[in-house]
């Protein structure tokens, strides 16, 4: 909160409060029939009035001052958070870019993988359909699956187990 709205805050406040005593001392005054002393109360009155009055306006400055700074402060951390997100997104850029010229891996096809692929591609040239043989279909079915361990070694599952999957 600045100061001025404090300040402004305070000083009516208690402004206002002090109004109370001149007024009633004008009541007490108007039930007596006292003209002068009513006279004076109510200048008192209108005096603290009046600071109230002034106070009120230093109070709402000090508000539009608190608005004023409250909106370049939100502009500031806005213009930090988008200066903010472009470094972030320059530098994933170079990471992605750094990323695609790094070593790959690469495979190579042995001598014997070559002459496996060499005889599988001849025995489907030379089939009338190109659809996969009823050998290689059997092969694939046969298959039983594998559980890997954290060594990357094979986990072999016994066929008399039984396995149920609970969600």
């Amino acid at each position: 909160m600045h100061t001025k709205t404090m300040e402004g805050l305070a000083g009516a406040s208690t402004n206002m409060k002090l109004l109370n005593t001149p007024f009633r001392v004008y009541k007490d005054a108007e039930r007596r029939g006292d003209t002068a002393v009513m006279e004076r109360a109510m200048g008192y009155v209108g005096d603290f009035a009046e600071k109230a009055a002034d106070y009120q306006k230093k109070a709402e400055k000090g508000m539009e001052e608190d608005a004023k700074e409250a909106r370049e402060k939100a502009k500031t951390e806005q213009e930090n958070a988008i200066r903010k997100r472009k470094e972030e997104r320059e530098e994933q850029e170079k990471r992605i870019a750094e990323s695609r010229y790094e070593d790959t891996d690469t495979v190579s096809i042995s001598e014997s993988g070559k002459t496996a692929l060499d005889e599988k591609t001849d025995s489907v040239q030379t089939g009338a359909d190109n659809s996969i043989f009823v050998e290689e279909a059997e092969d694939a079915v046969k298959t039983e699956p594998v559980i890997y361990t954290k060594t990357g070694g094979a986990l072999k599952l016994e066929s008399g187990t039984n396995r149920s999957v609970s969600v």
